[in-house]
């Protein structure tokens, strides 16, 4: 047993060396931007960037909107389909792993081919119809971790009984769906959420290729300009990557501790 324990520390260590070392690096590096001592100038720097508070706003935006519409999207759909068409859960489940197997830089461009100005429906022709085709490209990309989680989440209560108990009440399907189902999977549709908005926070190729504002592209392409601010932008977004983690698993531990709602 100490042996094991001792391999299983020794792991964690190496883990935490091969991680936390470029981490640590790259921390100090970003603060070398002052000649001959430490400063926070290339941080002050990223924050005084229009550009950036626009190309984050606009990534915020769309993460918010990504996470309204696939959890629409999603909850009726694993809601149904675990209530009356089981059968189908196979297909559903392979749909959903799509997302994992196709590369987004293939679907994109079928999304170019399929909706360009010359098409019968021209998204690509306007700002607002690009800005739906990039809503659409990320809610794909979002469509496997929301699913699961939010499936996963359902898999701990009894959906039949609560529907049946609700329509034995009178309630409709949107009243069920509203007041039994959302409040019962929401520690699903937040782990969704979180990992949806690190996702599009991130995301490079699609906002890219549309020709999208995000803050992906300006990552890049203030990695291609400039030293220290790169540095200092890749410590915030993997502190914002960190913090979506944490409030994940918050969430899933007082999940456990919340009794389902009738």
């Amino acid at each position: 047993m100490k042996m094991q324990k001792f391999f299983a520390w020794l792991a964690i260590a190496i883990g935490a060396f091969y991680f936390l070392v470029p981490l640590i690096a790259t921390f100090e590096f970003s603060l070398r931007m002052r000649r001959g001592e430490y400063s926070f100038d290339a941080y002050r720097s990223v924050f005084s960037d229009t550009t950036f508070r626009d190309s984050f706003s606009f990534s915020l935006l769309m993460a918010i909107l990504t996470i309204i519409f696939i959890t629409l999207l999603i909850v009726p759909t694993a809601y149904w389909v675990r209530l009356r068409l089981p059968q189908m859960r196979p297909v559903v489940e392979f749909v959903t792993m799509l997302p994992l197997v196709i590369p987004s830089i293939v679907v994109i461009f079928g999304y170019l081919r399929l909706y360009n100005s010359s098409s019968f429906l021209p998204l690509t022709a306007t700002t607002s119809g690009t800005n739906i085709l990039f809503l659409l490209g990320l809610m794909m990309l979002s469509l496997p971790y929301t699913y699961r989680s939010i499936d996963a989440a359902m898999r701990t209560i009894d959906v039949r009984t609560l529907t049946e108990a609700a329509q034995s009440l009178g309630a409709g399907w949107a009243t069920i769906l509203l007041r039994c189902i959302f409040p019962n999977v929401l520690s699903g549709i937040l782990s969704g959420a979180f990992i949806t908005f690190a996702i599009v926070i991130g995301e490079f190729t699609i906002p890219s290729l549309l020709n999208r504002p995000a803050f992906g592209p300006y990552l890049q392409l203030i990695g291609a300009n400039k030293a220290y601010e790169p540095p200092a932008l890749a410590i915030i977004a993997f502190a914002m990557t960190w913090f979506s983690i944490a409030l994940l698993n918050l969430v899933a531990r007082f999940s456990k501790h919340m009794p389902a709602k009738a």
